[in-house]
């Protein structure tokens, strides 16, 4: 399959609300940038407003009359219709609903194509809506961390609580800064239309990157909820960044080496669950079945990316994924360059969350113990003591050493903490197997 690829839609048999969702996740970029593209910048909110409205319509009628031929079109076209009702009420001259009512109509079903003759003449425009709204949420008058906060969420169509969790913060602050964004972009007047390729557009590359990055990961593993991998998410991310190195703004190494990263880490998307939707860790995965094709042209973006002089936090990831990928098994994992990449981006990208990366290499190299210890040694240790990982982690090394006690009341923890099924499910099996050992409470 070519990496840009339309992921087929869910069969109408899944049921309304699985199709709803397949819609949100896939089509909600591109339907937030048709939409921002003719209603404006300033009325992001109104739009992520009408868009949910949509879906939650879709999932009502859907369930009573059933699913229509053309669920995109459909969802697409009542977003129109209640934008116009809402901008109606607010005085908007009929003259121009018509207009922007016409548009819409022929871009429902479809990625709308660039509507301006200027933009037909330079073949270096951004004529993907998802893409080009994501440039336009990196603008440089909002700061990185607000950029890739707003793109989650009118991209990605994220919930509060899932930036909270991927940004270690509270739903009360995502909320705030997402106001105080949007109030930053009316105030600076900024418009749907792009600089052109050159220095003012390589300048919001990092925050499209990061978006990009974390959207990948939601996918890769949710944050919460019944299943482990929501591929559509991670599918759009790879489609919007297979795009953005085709263009000259994105042509970059980091910019391979981000794709590199996402296609290495998509290849095993066939062994990452059980037929029951259980989750495989690594070590059990069948590695036959990982797709051959995904790590060849992964390994192609890798080398494209050696070419520049700069070494980033997604080369490095990208490394790593890599060591897993080439290894013909568990036992044949190179975890000696694995953990000289960690440190390598602990020197770049510090963070508690890749420090317990890093531990978890130096057990696999060096024993428990010397994980354990590298646990104790992790900075800001306190801000993982809510994070499930960080419990699981340190019982599974205790259960290594023989400390069967300290290991059941690790993955207790964590199981209190996890809120994925089937990480819950997984760890639920864990304590189960220690306390059969003796390590009751």
């Amino acid at each position: 399959m070519a990496e840009t690829d339309a992921q087929p839609a869910p069969d109408g048999a899944a049921g309304p609300a699985v199709l709803v969702e397949h819609f949100f996740r896939h089509e909600a970029g591109r339907l937030h940038g048709a939409l921002t593209r003719r209603f404006g910048v300033h009325n992001l909110s109104l739009i992520e407003d009408v868009v949910q409205e949509a879906m939650l319509r879709a999932m009502r009628t859907w369930s009573m009359g059933g699913v229509p031929p053309n669920p995109s079109a459909w969802i697409s076209r009542v977003a129109i219709n209640l934008a116009l009702d809402a901008l109606r009420h607010d005085g908007m001259s009929a003259a121009k609903e018509g207009a922007i009512a016409a548009y819409l109509e022929q871009t429902a079903s479809a990625a709308p194509a660039a509507d301006a003759a200027a933009e037909e003449a330079d073949e270096h425009a951004i004529r993907d809506d998802a893409l080009r709204l994501l440039f336009v949420c990196c603008h440089p008058a909002v700061s990185p961390d607000a950029q890739v906060i707003l793109a989650l969420k009118v991209l990605g169509g994220f919930g509060t609580g899932e930036i909270a969790r991927a940004f270690l913060g509270t739903e009360a602050a995502i909320e705030k800064q997402l106001t105080r964004t949007k109030q930053r972009l009316r105030d600076a007047g900024v418009r749907f239309e792009l600089p052109p390729a050159g220095e003012e557009l390589a300048a919001r590359l990092d925050g499209v990157l990061a978006t990009l990055y974390l959207l990948f990961n939601e996918g890769y593993k949710a944050s919460s909820g019944e299943r482990l991998l929501r591929e559509d998410l991670c599918r759009e991310a790879v489609r919007l960044t297979h795009l953005l190195v085709g263009h000259p703004a994105g042509d970059t190494p980091r910019a391979h080496a981000l794709l590199a990263l996402m296609l290495f880490n998509t290849a095993r998307f066939p062994t990452r669950v059980d037929e029951q939707g259980e989750l495989l860790r690594l070590e059990s995965q069948d590695r036959s079945k990982w797709d051959r094709a995904l790590i060849d042209r992964g390994l192609h973006h890798l080398v494209v990316a050696a070419s520049g002089d700069a070494l980033t936090e997604y080369h490095v990831q990208a490394g790593i994924a890599a060591c897993h990928c080439l290894a013909p098994d568990a036992a044949s994992t190179d975890w000696g360059r694995i953990l000289d990449h960690y440190d390598d981006l602990m020197r770049l990208k510090p963070s508690p969350i890749v420090a317990l990366n890093r531990a978890v290499a130096v057990a696999n190299l060096r024993g428990a113990a010397a994980g354990l210890a590298a646990l104790e040694e992790i900075p800001d240790r306190a801000r993982l003591e809510r994070h499930h990982l960080y419990h699981a982690v340190a019982a599974e090394l205790h259960w290594r050493m023989g400390a069967h006690r300290e290991a059941a009341a690790g993955f207790r923890r964590a199981l209190q903490l996890a809120d994925l099924g089937p990480e819950q499910v997984h760890l639920a099996r864990m304590l189960e197997r220690v306390e059969g050992a003796g390590g009751e409470a």
